[in-house]
């Protein structure tokens, strides 16, 4: 699929969408590098945030989503939170230094 704009933009689909939020958060998470600046930067806030939300889908499509993605919000988000304690455990200096 392409966008006005003449990118390439991945099938909406639920998992897709997902995915979106979590790499938001791994870039707050300070993981991977923001797509707009290249650099790697902690925003715990931005993280906490996706991770909300991600957490609120979770409760408002309980018992309307099928297995496959049911079992793949709950790893996305356990994992987030995972390194979400990891990082805020960390002094703040960008992911990788």
């Amino acid at each position: 699929m392409s966008n006005p704009a003449g990118g390439w933009l991945p099938e909406v689909t639920f998992s897709a969408f997902i995915m979106s939020l979590a790499s938001s958060a791994l870039v707050g998470l300070g993981e991977v590098p923001d797509p707009a600046t290249g650099v790697c930067n902690r925003d715990l806030t931005l993280a906490r945030h996706n991770i909300d939300v991600l957490e609120l889908i979770q409760q408002k499509t309980k018992g309307n989503l099928d297995d496959g993605e049911t079992r793949m919000l709950a790893s996305v988000i356990c994992e987030l939170r995972l390194k979400f304690v990891i990082n805020s455990d960390l002094p703040h200096s960008p992911a990788g230094v």
